[in-house]
């Protein structure tokens, strides 16, 4: 896929703001707003947003503790304000950059992905936020780059799951060059055009709506083009269990649970599960990324 793709699905179109403000439930009637232009899984129910409250109660920061709850009742502490992302390696621009100078010249968009968490649960996310690719053109890649390695804050004053030996602290991520020009490929910041909650990684963080939660790495600090694979924390931390590449597949399980089905944040515990969709819909996008590749290997 080639050229900037056009999301014409906006926040907007989906939720009034009267309602997701009061954290009601949201709106049916998808269907006639225009799926067809809606990078994904045509079919209305799989794009139905969460609720705001669903969205920034029920996640993953390790770095405020490893219960679902945590980040909710902790990153409440975390200072955003003044924030710098050391951008380095093979660019032509390296720097310190201030979120100001971060955001300078690049276009907000909305945008409504799937989110898929490897241990089996999805939600819908409308995102505010910019695609990477145009941050790293602003800076500029040098030809050699072949990835992106990611690093997330270090703060365990403000962050108290960085006070244990939970991971090894900074958080790591990393993405293929052309994984990360990906027009999909967005760094959010802001959800349901409000500014981005700490508790969902504020004020930067990473969206690769193909891959497992994990990937997109939040409340980023460090940004670097590499010409080798980086470090992931998870794939460090059991290569068994995470891949590098870490793809949306239902046909790879997790050693220790099936990826086949998903249950919905929202739906309740008894809710219906249903079939997980290959690179979480987003398969006639992005798959042409992995011609040849051997995802039950490279997974």
């Amino acid at each position: 896929m080639s050229g900037r793709w056009k999301n014409d699905l906006k926040y907007s179109d989906v939720t009034p703001k009267a309602d997701y403000l009061n954290r009601r439930e949201i709106m049916a009637g998808l269907a006639g707003v225009g799926l067809a232009t809606l990078a994904g899984p045509a079919v209305a129910e799989a794009f139905k947003p969460n609720t705001l409250e669903e969205i920034t109660s029920y996640n993953n920061f390790y770095e405020f503790g490893t219960g679902k709850d945590d980040p909710a009742k902790h990153a409440h502490s975390l200072t955003t304000d003044p924030w710098s992302v050391q951008i380095d390696g093979l660019v032509e621009n390296p720097g310190d950059y201030s979120l100001a100078d971060v955001l300078d010249g690049m276009e907000i968009e909305e945008r409504v992905y799937r989110f898929r968490c490897v241990e089996a649960w999805s939600m819908v996310v409308p995102w505010n936020g910019f695609e990477l690719g145009d941050l790293l053109a602003k800076v500029g890649v040098k030809p050699e780059a072949k990835y992106v390695y990611f690093e997330t804050l270090v703060r365990p004053e403000e962050m108290p799951g960085q006070r244990r030996a939970i991971l090894d602290w900074p958080y790591r991520e990393g993405l293929r060059l052309d994984e990360a020009m990906h027009p999909l490929t967005m760094i959010a910041t802001g959800i349901y055009g409000e500014t981005l909650p700490k508790q969902n990684g504020a004020p930067l963080r990473l969206v690769v709506p193909w891959k497992y939660g994990f990937k997109s790495i939040k409340s980023i600090v460090r940004i670097s083009l590499m010409d080798k694979q980086p470090e992931a924390t998870w794939n460090m931390q059991n290569a068994r269990e995470y891949g590098f590449y870490s793809n949306v597949n239902p046909s790879v399980d997790h050693p220790r649970w099936s990826q086949a089905t998903e249950r919905r944040v929202g739906g309740g515990l008894f809710s219906k599960r249903v079939p997980t969709l290959m690179f979480n819909g987003y398969e006639e996008q992005v798959a042409g990324l992995y011609a040849g590749m051997d995802l039950s290997k490279l997974f």
